[in-house]
């Protein structure tokens, strides 16, 4: 992000984050907690009935923001401390033995359990094993991943994860005109029909577009003149819906969870009415629900606070 800034280059960003910043040099066309992790957790709890939350993730920035927005979000719900379980483990850990044995032990006090995954990787694939090995099924504890998609299923035997969930914008199983379009395009390029597309992809694809488009607005593909030209344009997505580029840099998206199946696919189980506006900065933490990124005139700020009419920060020079 620094050399972004000062270097007056542009970042396209295509992969879920936990927020918490809004650059004018950056668009996250990748999800906002607000467009994955809040919707997930509403689906748990109101479509399966979930009382007690696992938030389990790998020991770095992304996770550990996302829990601290997830458990204050659960708590703000009225979810009690004690319905909370909280871990991290290191990137590409492969002994969940214990780790599965407390989960399944959280899991049994009489209350509907779920595991709220960041887990990244190559972790996943002894995680979901070694919860299959204790006999944790997806009915008795659903697991919710945000970091696992087509690619990370391509490639392992899926039968442990099968029931489980994940929540991303888009899946390759989406039936839509625009997305077999897509898939015909990567698999005529990569000459392989078993390649896989996934989520990313998906906010690349959305990324460039707007950039296209921006720059024939501009008639300049000179930074400032971007950014400027950018705001407001839209493009279709894949899932049959439009994105639209926000004043915060980042853009509509549809939420969407996916049940895994057991070719790597993933069947639709739930989706938004329409799509979710990214927020840069959550609604949930005391230092940045009064904060917002608008990068128009006259605020022209990434962490402009509404309560007190000031910019913190890296306002645009």
């Amino acid at each position: 992000l620094p050399v972004f800034e000062e270097l007056n280059g542009l970042l396209f960003y295509p992969v879920q984050y936990e927020g918490e910043e809004s650059s004018k040099n950056v668009f996250y066309t990748g999800a906002a907690p607000n467009q994955q992790a809040i919707p997930a957790v509403d689906y748990l709890m109101n479509d399966l009935g979930v009382k007690r939350w696992v938030l389990a993730g790998t020991d770095y920035v992304y996770p550990r923001t996302t829990n601290k927005i997830l458990e204050a979000y659960l708590k703000q719900k009225g979810v009690a401390a004690e319905d909370i379980m909280i871990n991290y483990t290191p990137f590409g850990h492969s002994d969940w033995q214990s780790i599965v044995a407390d989960i399944k032990k959280f899991g049994g006090a009489g209350k509907k359990t779920a595991v709220v995954s960041t887990i990244n990787g190559d972790a996943n694939v002894p995680f979901y094993k070694e919860l299959g090995n204790q006999g944790v099924s997806a009915e008795d504890i659903p697991v919710v991943a945000f970091s696992v998609g087509e690619e990370e299923l391509s490639g392992i035997d899926t039968k442990p994860l099968v029931g489980h969930l994940a929540a991303w914008n888009y899946f390759m199983s989406v039936d839509t005109p625009e997305n077999a379009a897509f898939i015909k395009q990567w698999h005529a390029f990569i000459k392989d029909p078993k390649r896989v597309t996934n989520d990313p992809m998906e906010a690349h694809k959305i990324g460039f577009d707007l950039w296209v488009k921006a720059v024939e607005k501009a008639g300049s593909t000179a930074t400032d003149k971007v950014v400027k030209a950018i705001v407001g344009l839209e493009t279709p997505n894949l899932t049959g819906g439009i994105a639209k580029m926000l004043p915060n840099h980042h853009i509509t998206k549809p939420v969407l969870i996916g049940e895994i199946q057991d070719d790597g696919q993933f069947a639709v189980v739930w989706q938004t009415e329409g799509t979710v506006p990214g927020d840069a900065w959550s609604d949930f933490l005391p230092g940045s629900k009064d904060l917002e990124g608008d990068w128009t005139a006259p605020i022209n700020c990434g962490n402009y606070n509404i309560k007190t009419k000031t910019c913190l920060g890296s306002a645009a020079k």
